[in-house]
């Protein structure tokens, strides 16, 4: 057997390069135009694209089901029955905590840290402060309730990657992380370190194929879309909140002494006062108007103005979170609300109104046809094409129309049209980080655990869970992803993957292909595992490194892994 340092190395330099080649030629080819689909061609594209790929026996299984039945039944994932999750999530203490458990555990790391600051000599600040908001990561340091939070912060990214690896409501985990890149916050600020996990399970995962109204309203109530948005501050021009103005001041009328309390320096009574108030937001933040407007809804050429984003920051003065230590919850400060008459894409907002004008300008722009063909889009990028096509946006937008922005009726639209089915749609998109590596792990049928190790993976290939800084969530598009130096990566992990050195998962390769001879090996996996699509250039670049492995297990793994970090395997 050969050394497997060696053998790793015949991987990276052998294979990939021919391979990085390949990828950086002409697309893969497609079914000619006119050909008919095979029952088994339509179940592995849907199984692509609708899915997280197949898992071994899937195909067949949706052949037997019926394609379009299958497609329905994903629509409904309520109906579906989860059991192997169920019981692996059980696993995951990230999902026994709330947010007032993680908001202490929160708390308890920003205390540690100003005492350290203060035993350096360095100036403390408050857990509330700009400053600590965007602290850095939590220290490391003898305090249980430390570790145990930079621990829970890594199983919840592994979370999302084995839900989609081993959930059988597939389409629903596609949503999830569709909307959570639409709607994206960035984990590492401040305390959107403990309100994450919250948004992601009570906000984001209710509503994934619900109606988007509902959707958008939760998400634009979410003390973590405040938080990291900066809407929680943003108050109307000269508003004092009243415990600014309950901070005791200099006595007035000569009260005598103990009267009212203990007696206080009046210098330092002013000078608690000037610093509380100098603390206080002065004014309107327009992070989560803009954002709401240009990603959100509208879309960038949604026909907004500067005034519009103006008028809708307006809107939503006063929309703030509670204190971190408290839990962060979502509160409404009249005080800070600007009740000036505002207009927003000529829609008068009157005089007088509080909250409640919020939630109007919410629905108005859910409805409003530009938010229908913006997200319609995004969507059609996701399933179809990098470069939706027209008929796939309009057959979406005129769904979302009849159901009033049902996801489920948008969603049907997309897989009942010609496009979903069309031979220039097919394997035309190339895989993200998290599709790769749970795609890889389900067509091997790895068994991952609750560490955060496949979660790294992902990671290391680009897309770290929850911590795209900028508003706009990670790429769709192929030019996001293709580069020779992440092919490179993507195949290492594929080897080590089929090799079972991949910290994180098992793989027991003998209920995916059995051992045989070099040709066996290839028309096996061609099979398993890329669906019939292998090219005869892959084909042949496995015929070379297969040549010499004498030992039928090691070329096996050999095999699975160069098919897995090959060309076809990165296209769905």
């Amino acid at each position: 057997m050969k050394n497997p340092v060696v053998w790793r190395s015949l991987v990276v330099v052998g294979a990939c390069l021919p391979f990085v080649g390949a990828q950086h030629a002409a697309p893969l080819q497609s079914p000619p135009p006119g050909s008919a689909l095979t029952p088994q061609d339509s179940a592995f594209h849907a199984l692509n694209r609708l899915a997280y790929g197949p898992r071994p026996g899937d195909v067949p299984r949706v052949v037997a089901e019926g394609v379009m039945r299958w497609i329905d039944r994903q629509l409904s994932p309520d109906g579906i029955a989860d059991d192997r999750w169920a019981q692996r999530e059980r696993r995951f203490d990230i999902l026994k905590y709330d947010r007032d458990d993680l908001a202490a555990m929160y708390t308890e790391a920003q205390r540690e840290r100003r005492e350290r600051r203060l035993a350096a000599g360095q100036t403390a600040e408050g857990p509330d402060s700009a400053g600590a908001q965007h602290a850095a990561p939590l220290p490391k340091q003898a305090d249980p309730m430390i570790p145990k939070g930079r621990r829970l912060a890594g199983e919840f990214a592994d979370l999302a990657v084995v839900r989609a690896a081993l959930s059988e409501r597939q389409l629903f985990e596609v949503m999830v992380d569709f909307w959570t890149n639409h709607f994206n916050i960035y984990f590492a600020k401040g305390a959107d370190r403990f309100l994450t996990p919250d948004y992601i399970e009570h906000t984001i995962r209710p509503r994934a194929m619900g109606k988007f109204e509902d959707l958008l309203i939760a998400t634009a109530k979410s003390p973590a879309m405040l938080f990291y948005l900066d809407n929680w501050e943003s108050v109307a021009p000269g508003s004092v909140p009243p415990a600014a103005l309950r901070v005791r001041a200099r006595p007035l009328f000569g009260r005598r002494p103990g009267l009212f309390g203990p007696v206080r320096d009046p210098a330092r009574q002013d000078s608690v006062r000037r610093r509380a108030l100098e603390r206080m937001p002065k004014g309107i933040n327009e992070n989560y108007a803009r954002e709401l407007l240009e990603l959100h809804t509208l879309g960038v050429d949604g026909g907004y103005t500067q005034q519009d984003v103006i008028d809708v920051a307006r809107i939503f003065t006063g929309w703030s979170m509670g204190r971190p230590q408290q839990g962060g919850d979502f509160e409404f400060h009249n005080w800070a609300h600007d009740t000036g008459e505002k207009q927003v894409l000529g829609v008068r907002f009157p005089a007088g109104h509080g909250m409640d004008e919020g939630i109007r300008l919410l629905k108005l722009v859910a409805n409003h046809p530009a938010t229908m063909h913006h997200v319609s889009r995004k969507l059609c990028q996701r399933f179809v094409n990098d470069d939706p096509p027209d008929g796939c946006v309009d057959d979406a937008v005129a769904a979302w129309k009849r159901s009033s922005g049902d996801m489920r009726e948008v969603l049907r639209a997309i897989f009942h049209g010609p496009d979903f089915w069309a031979a220039e749609n097919m394997r035309a998109k190339v895989k993200t980080p998290l599709e790769f590596v749970v795609s890889a792990a389900r067509a091997v049928a790895a068994e991952p655990d609750t560490s955060p190790r496949l979660a790294q993976v992902v990671a290391r290939l680009g897309e770290p869970l929850y911590l795209h800084v900028a508003p706009d969530g990670y790429p769709e598009r192929e030019a996001a992803w293709v580069n020779s130096g992440a092919l490179l990566d993507r195949m290492n992990a594929a080897a080590a993957l089929a090799a079972g050195k991949l910290q994180g998962v098992t793989v027991v390769l003998d209920s995916v292909v059995t051992t045989g001879d070099a040709d066996q090996l290839i028309d096996a996996v061609n099979e398993k595992i890329l669906g019939g699509t292998m090219s005869e250039n892959t084909k042949q670049v496995l015929r070379r490194q297969l040549a010499d492995i004498s030992d039928p297990t090691q070329a096996r793994a050999l095999a699975v892994g160069l098919a897995i970090g090959g060309p076809e395997f990165q296209r769905q």
